[in-house]
């Protein structure tokens, strides 16, 4: 039997905060992602977790891709604009061009990954898809955000 003590150590685990992109044609979304992580160093893949009631989850299952945005511990204001749910508030004065996929690509962050999904798995209460690296770039220097940064922490709950 499990005991009462797994939700508060789980939210001690420290994650990596990134801004995850999707598109399919010309809709495209995008959200806070803190459960990522690498899986594969040939070829190049990462897993992310998607709640499957987020918009961008449908956004991946259509399109097989996603882009992963590694943004600076000073950039808090982009957890709170992509935590809203209006598409058009998330992505105003923000520069972007589109990626290899279409996924959206920012232009004010520390680097990013592009990604196609390559497997898809549903283990539990969220989708976690394995994406292979497409495109990658470093753009700029500084200290990545982690969930150290992050006013609460996030559990899955939605």
């Amino acid at each position: 039997m499990l005991n009462e003590n797994w939700l508060e150590t789980l939210a001690g685990m420290v994650h990596g905060i990134y801004v995850l992109t999707s598109a399919d044609g010309e809709i495209i979304n995008g959200m806070i992602a803190s459960w990522v992580c690498q899986v594969s160093y040939e070829p190049p893949m990462v897993l992310v977790a998607v709640h499957p009631n987020r918009y961008s989850q449908q956004l991946i299952e259509k399109s097989g891709s996603f882009a992963l945005h590694l943004i600076t511990s000073k950039q808090r204001d982009l957890l709170f604009r992509f935590k809203k749910s209006d598409i058009e508030e998330k992505f105003s004065a923000i520069a972007r061009s589109k990626g290899k996929t279409g996924c959206p690509i920012l232009k004010d962050c520390l680097g990013y990954l592009e990604c196609t999904v390559r497997a898809r798995y549903s283990p539990g209460n969220h989708t976690l898809f394995v994406g292979e690296i497409v495109d990658a770039r470093m753009v700029s220097t500084g200290t990545p955000m982690s969930t150290l940064d992050y006013p609460g922490f996030y559990m899955g709950k939605e």
